[in-house]
């Protein structure tokens, strides 16, 4: 459907910037910097234009969106090792591993049928990484969503994201799911909020709105009966109001996001060092390598927006959130081009998956929002980030194109 599209002159100012990044930090950091740095910039543009030139051999679908979030890696690879060398090569390294998922993930959509008739086994599935969580997961920064095996920590809610989204795709594409029962839209509105509520035992605040998000704009879409949406946003109303009740760390979020300032010497500090680093940057940044990014906490994973517009500026920041919204209408434009129902559905739950996550992100180290400690897809520091959203980017991709399925085969 996309195969008019040509990335060649992206690419090329891709290849630009990243020449460019990497010309300021030797300027700025020349005393400093290791040798490594230039094998990690090689392997990088590598990376990029190899994958790249493979995609556009074997897809007819949208390429630009891979475009996108390479550029956005690129971004968040540079900053990442900008704050901890150590880091950024792991990022690398995850960066490879990532796109190694994308492409498994295409081929596996692409060449496997009836994944639209597998919508009680996403459920199943779900439920099981939510008992694995509570059995296996540690505390981590205030959050019970860590799993810790032989070194290696990843959150399997990132996991659960993707399995939620399948789980709308094949009830609102395959009606009978639930054998016809008159119940079966209130059946998944119970599910959705079973998964809210385990989040919240979990206290993954983040994640819980992310769920809920997915769940209003697909329901708003699909959703027949137009009052089922209104009990589900009474639902989450209900639901914030008991969360901000009962949970000391949901207050701390709404204190510290309506005055910061009050806080500032303990559980405001983090999001008043994000304003003054995103102020200190000014339109242009203070230079790559030259501001204070280690005066963010966990400036490389939450606040790494704070960060690269400190150092890059709030041009560069703009220019972030724009690469967002153009992947978002990309991805929707994906779903309104799609035929087959359950691919466009997906299509959609990716899409609203990068924009809310990134929106609640962003607006939370600006102080648009409260903090909820998730991740900036494709920029954060983090494997199961990094390798979850490229799982969903390959969902993408596959959506994208002309499937050419006839209804009854797929549905068999």
């Amino acid at each position: 459907m996309f195969n008019n599209v040509s990335n060649k002159t992206p690419r090329n100012l891709l290849f630009i910037f990243e020449v460019l990044t990497l010309f300021l930090l030797l300027v700025n950091q020349w005393d400093n910097i290791e040798k490594t740095v230039y094998y990690i910039w090689i392997a990088l543009i590598l990376v990029i234009y190899i994958s790249n030139y493979i995609l556009n051999r074997i897809s007819n679908g949208d390429n630009y969106i891979f475009l996108l979030v390479t550029m956005l890696m690129s971004i968040g690879i540079i900053m990442i090792y900008r704050i901890d060398s150590n880091l950024g090569f792991k990022q690398l390294l995850w960066f490879i591993v990532a796109i190694i998922a994308f492409y498994f993930t295409y081929f596996l959509m692409k060449y496997i049928r009836g994944w639209k008739n597998w919508g009680k086994l996403y459920i199943i599935l779900s439920y099981i990484l939510f008992l694995l969580t509570f059995l296996l997961g540690t505390r981590k920064y205030g959050a019970i969503n860590w799993i810790s095996i032989g070194g290696f920590s990843f959150q399997l809610a990132e996991i659960t994201k993707l399995l939620l989204i399948f789980i709308l795709a094949s009830y609102y594409s395959k009606p009978d799911m639930f054998k016809d029962n008159k119940y079966s839209d209130y059946i998944v509105m119970a599910i959705v909020y079973s998964f809210i509520g385990l989040l919240f035992l979990q206290r993954d605040l983040g994640t819980a709105v992310i769920f809920f998000g997915i769940y209003a704009v697909i329901q708003f879409i699909y959703e027949g009966k137009r009052k089922n949406i209104l009990y589900n946003i009474g639902l989450f109303a209900v639901g914030g109001t008991i969360g901000y009740a009962l949970f000391d760390h949901v207050k701390i979020r709404v204190q510290t996001w309506i005055n910061p300032w009050l806080y500032i010497d303990n559980k405001g500090y983090q999001i008043t060092q994000s304003l003054f680093a995103i102020a200190e940057g000014g339109f242009f940044g203070s230079g790559i390598g030259l501001g204070y990014p280690e005066y963010i906490p966990l400036a490389y994973t939450d606040f790494i927006f704070s960060a690269i517009c400190e150092e890059m500026g709030a041009f560069t920041g703009i220019g972030i959130i724009m690469l967002f919204m153009i992947l978002v209408y990309r991805g929707l434009k994906i779903a309104l081009n799609q035929n087959d129902k359950f691919f466009r559905i997906l299509a959609i739950g990716v899409s609203t998956l990068f924009g809310i996550q990134s929106i609640i992100i962003i607006g939370g180290v600006i102080k648009v929002l409260p903090l909820t400690g998730i991740t900036l897809p494709f920029v954060s520091y983090g494997g199961s980030s990094i390798l979850s959203s490229f799982i969903a980017l390959g969902i993408l991709q596959i959506s994208s194109e002309d499937m050419g399925f006839k209804e009854e085969e797929y549905s068999e």
